[in-house]
C-alpha cells in the first residue's frame, strides 16, 4: 500500500505518540514495581512481627536492603499509612491484610498497565514496519 506524503506524515506523528505513551508506561510499570516490592515487604514484616513471640529478636527492613534488630514487645500494633499522608493504628494481623489488599489491588494496576503496554508496543511495531516500507518503496521508485 503506497502512502501519500501527508499519510506518512501522520503515520510518523503517530508513531512519536506511542514511542511517548511507552515511555510514560514504562516509568508507570517500574513505580507499581516499587510499590508492590515495598507493600509486600511491609505485609511479611507484618506477619513475621505477628508470629514473633514477646523478647524474640527478628529484623526490622528499614529500605535499602538494610535491616535493624528488634526485640519484640508484648505489643502487636503497627502504625499503617492508609493514602493522603494518614496514618492509623492496627493490630498487626489487620496491618498484613490491609497490606496483601494494596498489594493485590497494585498487582491488578501492574498487570492491566503491562497489558496497555503491549498493546501499544505491538501497534508501534506494526506502525515502524509501514513506515520503513514506504521509505524503501519511495527509495526504490527513485532509483
Amino acid at each position: 500500500m503506497k502512502m501519500e506524503d501527508n499519510e506518512l506524515r501522520q503515520a510518523m506523528a503517530v508513531l512519536d505518540t506511542y514511542t511517548a505513551q511507552l515511555e510514560a508506561l514504562n516509568r508507570q510499570v517500574r513505580l507499581l514495581q516499587i510499590s508492590l516490592e515495598d507493600t509486600v515487604r511491609a505485609r511479611d514484616s507484618f506477619k513475621t512481627l505477628a508470629n514473633a513471640e514477646e523478647g524474640d529478636e527478628i529484623l526490622i527492613p528499614v529500605g535499602a536492603s538494610s535491616f535493624i534488630p528488634a526485640k519484640v514487645t508484648g505489643k502487636k500494633k503497627a502504625i499503617v499509612g492508609i493514602g493522603n499522608r494518614l496514618s492509623t493504628e492496627k493490630d498487626l494481623d489487620e496491618a498484613a491484610e490491609f497490606m496483601e489488599t494494596g498489594a493485590n489491588e497494585i498487582s491488578k494496576a501492574l498487570k492491566e498497565t503491562m497489558n496497555t503496554l503491549g498493546e501499544i508496543e505491538k501497534m508501534a511495531a506494526e506502525l515502524t514496519v509501514a513506515i520503513q516500507n514506504e521509505y524503501q518503496n519511495r527509495q526504490q521508485s527513485v532509483q
